[in-house]
């Protein structure tokens, strides 16, 4: 029997519309007995794409409010962590794969129209999750007030007082979000870098533990019924005062028992390093380092290393690399993507600069507007990452710790290329950051045979390998051809299948 990389009934349980379509038109054969990866030509995702990402590199959202505006299944929040479970699932019990968008200033930088246009395009273009501060301290042209000149508090940075015309406008941003199927990563009180002024961490030592966990309490309230919130606790810096956040933290669980929480540290450490043993922390996260730095610190060695903590709670890349920034690349995004998620990440965070801030003001100059940046190279490629995994059961990959189905080739630190195949054997995915000749232990799949096929991740074409199927027992070579890829760069996933 074949094994299908395929999205059945509600095994990924959000879809757009404008996908099945896509599928459709683009000819994929789905029928008994044939692969869903069997064509080498245009995936039909990649007109998707290439289509919004045309209209909104011109400077208007078009193409991808038309894809928006058809008829999307809903996440069915609330989100929960199952014991033992390495993911996220909803409501009805089916794996959420993190597939997010970064959107620091959102609720305090721009007016709904702009609002409602952003999350059209994100949800168009596969995004279920963005992460967003509740209040802005910096990154805003008026703040902390927000677009409407509504500061978040009545007396400036007093967190007893906060000020109901400011939180509505978030809840209308909230639950907006909700109406798309997209998770909010919510953070109450961003800290920001080394607790300076880009974050409220100053204001928080003012106001002390008592006004904190009062304001936490608030929120838990406010927010109790909704149900597409995760929050967010510190940002970008492991606070000397745990104290301070941690009333925060209490008081959303005082009032919210459910709510699930999570924590954002400084970069290159993980939540669970910093907040462990904490009883509102559920979830993990982890900051990957500077493309500089990932010779000596890679993002596969930082997710390995959470994914083999004992605690066996679902984390997910919240922050790494920013397009448009520290000479990144869409190279350097799609490393760092696929090899979180291969290394046992739930899901992963996506950043660019200026989409984060929405042309207010930052840190380092952007080339292009946010309207122009919505369909840049790195988010096409975010597009194409998630369209390959919700197309099998990701959530059954496990990482290849051992190096017993890729046995060679592997490369040294950034470079690394990552496998992680199904807990049945049925199907894995390779990514390799440059191309170069892999050995792979074909025994390692279900056979009687193997189909192999080349992922380009730029555009979300496949290539069947010459001479697939191939019995599935043995060492094999496998090299991709070309060795770059449409982008010019040559990173390539190669994708394997049980087939009978």
């Amino acid at each position: 029997m074949t094994r299908r990389f395929r999205s059945s009934g509600r095994s990924v349980s959000r879809r757009f519309l404008v996908l099945a379509i896509a599928l459709v038109l683009g000819g994929l054969a789905i029928g008994s007995g044939t692969a869903v990866f069997q064509r080498t030509g245009t995936d039909a995702t990649s007109a998707r794409t290439a289509e919004a990402a045309s209209v909104d590199q011109a400077g208007n959202g078009g193409a991808a409010h038309a894809a928006a505006e058809l008829e999307t299944e809903t996440a069915a929040f609330p989100l929960e962590v199952k014991p033992g479970k390495r993911y996220l699932v909803d409501a009805a019990g089916t794996p959420f794969p993190i597939h997010g968008d970064t959107a620091w200033s959102l609720i305090a930088q721009l007016g709904r129209e702009d609002v409602d246009r952003y999350l059209k395009d994100r949800r168009a273009r596969g995004f279920n999750t963005i992460l967003v501060s509740l209040i802005e301290h910096q990154y805003a042209t008026n703040a902390p007030a927000n677009a409407y000149g509504e500061p978040p508090f009545l007396k400036p940075e007093d967190y007893s007082t906060p000020n109901e015309a400011y939180f509505a406008h978030a809840d209308w941003i909230l639950r907006r979000a909700a109406e798309y199927g997209v998770l909010v990563l919510l953070t109450p009180s961003y800290a920001g870098a080394g607790g300076g002024t880009s974050g409220w961490y100053g204001a928080m030592v003012a106001n002390g533990p008592s006004r904190l966990r009062q304001y936490g309490e608030y929120l838990g309230r406010r927010y109790r019924d909704f149900t597409n919130i995760l929050w967010i606790h510190a940002g970008d810096y492991n606070p000397p005062r745990k104290d301070l956040v941690r009333a925060i933290a209490e008081g959303i669980r005082e009032s919210n028992p459910r709510a699930l929480q999570t924590a954002h540290g400084s970069r290159e450490t993980a939540a669970l390093d910093y907040w462990r043993d904490e009883p509102w922390l559920q979830v993990n996260t982890i900051y990957t380092a500077f493309p500089r730095n990932w010779s000596s610190r890679p993002v596969y060695a930082t997710a390995l290393q959470q994914y083999a903590r004992p605690e066996r709670v679902p984390f997910f890349l919240i922050e790494g690399v920013y397009e448009y920034e520290h000479d990144s690349s869409e190279w350097h995004l799609r490393v760092q993507a696929y090899q979180s998620l291969l290394s046992g990440a739930a899901g992963q965070v996506f950043g660019n600069n200026p989409m984060w801030y929405f042309d207010g003001p930052g840190f380092i100059p952007a080339p292009v507007t946010w309207e122009r940046a919505l369909g840049s190279r790195g988010a096409q490629s975010m597009t194409h990452l998630r369209d390959l995994l919700t197309r099998v059961p990701w959530w059954q990959l496990k990482p290849d710790l051992d190096n017993t189905l890729l046995t060679g080739g592997i490369g040294p630190e950034a470079k690394r290329a990552v496998a992680a195949r199904a807990a049945d054997r049925s199907f894995a995915i390779l990514y390799l950051p440059s191309s170069r000749a892999i050995t792979i232990d074909l025994g390692e799949i279900v056979g009687p045979e193997v189909i192999a096929r080349w992922y380009d991740p730029a555009d979300g074409r496949f290539r069947e390998v010459v001479g697939s199927p191939f019995s599935a027992s043995g060492l094999r070579e496998f090299r991709p051809e070309p060795g770059s890829n449409s982008s010019g760069f040559d990173d390539w996933a190669l994708i394997l299948e049980s087939h009978s």
